[in-house]
């Protein structure tokens, strides 16, 4: 990845503690992961970020991924107005009505099953690969399950906290003193 600090990782190691919780926040609903990175700045490096993030996932009890889960919106089914879900899920978008209807069952069996919803890394996969994804999961044991939700979790944390990283502007809400939660890009 990257050995020099980005600019907008240098903004966010600058932002007061607030927002920079906001920001971490917008990345993963957890709180306990959102503290641990947060008592962890300021970052020298992007991989030194990704490496932090990846060491609070595994260490997020059960509570804790249910905290973490609780942002993200079912698949095929993102949150109006959240670009950030919209953007991610985009391989949904020109599903036809027949898959959007089996993703809704599958959704709401796998849900009825495991008590939370189905947690993929959508970004870059088509609507045909998180049906099928869903599918061969649905199937697992509870403790199989919790083990993909953290891999799949770990996987979307890296590419936000990528994002954040690498775009966070000076005029939007994170990258503002004191920036307020509910602006800007919500959570997916």
């Amino acid at each position: 990845m990257t050995s020099t600090p980005t600019p907008g990782l240098t903004r966010f190691n600058a932002l007061p503690d607030s927002a920079a919780l906001a920001a971490l926040h917008e990345v993963c609903a957890s709180p306990a992961w959102s503290g641990k990175l947060l008592s962890r700045r300021p970052f020298a490096t992007l991989d030194a970020l990704l490496d932090a993030s990846d060491a609070a996932t595994a260490a997020l009890g059960p509570s804790d991924l249910t905290d973490a889960m609780a942002g993200h919106p079912p698949i095929g089914r993102p949150a109006p107005g959240d670009p950030v879900s919209s953007r991610e899920q985009r391989g949904m978008a020109g599903a036809s009505a027949e898959l959007r209807a089996e993703m809704l069952e599958l959704n709401l069996a796998y849900q009825d099953t495991f008590g939370h919803v189905f947690l993929i890394c959508a970004t870059g996969a088509t609507a045909e690969r998180m049906r099928d994804a869903l599918k061969a999961r649905i199937g697992n044991t509870p403790e199989r399950e919790r083990a993909n939700v953290r891999t799949e979790l770990g996987k979307i944390n890296r590419i936000r906290l990528t994002r954040l990283a690498e775009d966070l502007a000076e005029d939007s809400p994170a990258g503002r003193d004191g920036g307020t939660e509910g602006e800007g890009e919500r959570r997916s």
